[in-house]
C-alpha cells in the first residue's frame, strides 16, 4: 500500500507543489522561499522518516506568512489523504526532542478532530529574519487541515531557535509513530470503528 500524495495549490499569494511519502526514507527536496522554515522541514523530513518535495512561490516580499501558512495547509492536506482510510494505524505518536538546553514535546492523535494546544513560550519574535509567531500558524492549519489532535508543550528552553527545531524534531517522531502500521490492529484503533 503506497501512502503517499501530491498538491497543488495556486492563490493570489502563493504557488505550491508539495509531495508527501509517509513511508519515505527522510529525503527532501525543498524550496520555500523562506530559509528557516526549509531548515525546519529539512528536519522534520528527516526525524520522520518521510519523504517531502516543496516547492513555493509566495509574496515573501510582504513577508513571510502566506507562504508558511499554505505550506501548512499543503502539508496536512497531503498528510490526511496519503494516510487513506487509516487502517491499522497505531494513531498515537508522543515524543520529546531535547535541543541543547530546549526540550519539546509533542503528542498527536489523528483522530479526524481538529485540534492545536500550543503551550510555548518563545524568547524572541525573530529566528533571523523569520516571525516566530509563524510557527504557531503553521502548526494550527496543519492540524486543522489534517484533521488532527496536535498538543505541542516547550518543558523549557532559553534559545528561540534551539527550542523551535525541538518542536519541528519532535513532530517529526509523533507523526512517525501515530502513521505506523501496527499489525495487531484489524481496522481502526476505535471503538467508534471509524476515524
Amino acid at each position: 500500500m503506497s501512502r503517499v500524495s501530491e498538491i497543488k495549490r495556486i492563490t493570489n499569494e502563493t504557488e505550491i507543489k508539495l509531495s508527501f511519502n509517509i513511508d519515505g526514507e527522510g529525503t527532501s527536496t525543498l524550496e520555500t522561499g523562506v530559509p528557516f522554515l526549509t531548515h525546519m522541514l529539512d528536519l522534520f523530513a528527516k526525524h520522520g522518516q518521510f519523504d517531502l518535495t516543496v516547492q513555493a512561490n509566495g509574496d515573501t516580499e510582504v513577508d513571510d506568512h502566506h507562504t508558511t501558512e499554505d505550506i501548512g495547509i499543503c502539508l496536512g492536506q497531503v498528510l490526511k489523504e496519503a494516510l487513506g482510510d487509516k487502517m491499522g494505524i497505531k494513531r498515537y505518536g508522543n515524543a520529546f526532542v531535547p535541543m541543547d538546553e530546549a526540550l519539546a514535546q509533542v503528542v498527536v492523535d489523528l483522530s479526524n478532530r481538529p485540534h492545536l494546544e500550543f503551550r510555548a513560550d518563545l524568547p524572541s519574535v525573530k529566528v533571523g529574519t523569520f516571525d516566530t509567531e509563524l510557527v504557531h500558524e503553521f502548526l494550527w492549519k496543519l492540524a486543522l487541515e489534517a484533521r488532527m489532535n496536535l498538543h505541542v508543550i516547550v518543558h523549557y528552553g532559553k534559545n528561540t531557535h534551539h527550542i523551535i527545531e525541538a518542536i519541528f524534531k519532535a513532530l517529526a517522531r509523533a507523526l512517525d509513530e501515530a502513521t505506523t502500521i501496527d499489525p495487531r490492529i484489524k481496522g481502526v484503533p476505535s471503538t467508534k470503528g471509524m476515524l
